[in-house]
């Protein structure tokens, strides 16, 4: 399976949480608490089997960070063969994807706007322009607009908004050099997603 390219209301009713993490995404949660579709307001979420539990947890966190069925799973593989947890391991290597970092920052709105913005050469990596989303960045690294791209009314707009929202302890960000830097990788206790990360290494150990 590749990566959802579909409506991101749809799939978060259907998963019941906000997946995209906007505010107009929340409010239509709020105004239409139910899963899509026809029948949606008497569809119940709650009879679901133990697979099935575990893999729409699954599926939630994929969608979440809008990543591919196969790099997913690559990624909780290579989680599972490091040292320590792999709940935590696996959620930073999540956190360390180069189109993640750009949404945390703040450059991006969303995490697939973000994929956009790297795909089309708007951001660098330690001085050099990177268009592969999914490079992993690591502790130290800087991560910048591109010149050409510091007069883009998107980004300049996402900047501007992000400037009131709170700064991640695992990163840094100069607004006015469009500059940022990924300081270390983050501590279990801020890696706060809207999964059962249990459920999901429960999945992939059947």
């Amino acid at each position: 399976m590749g990566r959802y390219r579909g409506p991101a209301v749809k799939i978060s009713r259907r998963e019941g949480v906000n997946l995209s993490e906007t505010p107009k995404v929340q409010r239509y949660l709020e105004r239409r608490p139910y899963p899509p579709g026809q029948h949606g307001q008497r569809r119940r979420r709650g009879n679901r089997s133990d697979y099935g539990v575990r893999l729409r947890e699954k599926q939630k966190l994929r969608f979440y960070y809008n990543v591919s069925e196969k790099q997913f799973s690559r990624l909780f593989a290579e989680a599972v063969a490091k040292e320590g947890a792999s709940g935590t391991v696996f959620l930073q290597l999540l956190e360390s994807r180069l189109d993640n970092v750009v949404y945390r920052l703040g450059i991006a709105y969303t995490r697939r706007q973000s994929r956009q913005l790297v795909v089309h050469g708007h951001i660098k990596v330690n001085g050099k322009v990177l268009d592969i989303p999914s490079y992993r960045i690591n502790p130290g690294d800087t991560i910048e607009v591109v010149e050409r791209s510091k007069s883009n009314v998107i980004i300049k707009n996402n900047i501007e908004a992000s400037r009131r929202g709170k700064v991640l302890p695992w990163l840094e960000f100069n607004s006015d050099d469009m500059k940022g830097k990924f300081m270390s990788l983050p501590a279990t206790e801020d890696l706060n997603v809207p999964v059962n990360i249990l459920y999901i290494i429960e999945y992939y150990s059947r």
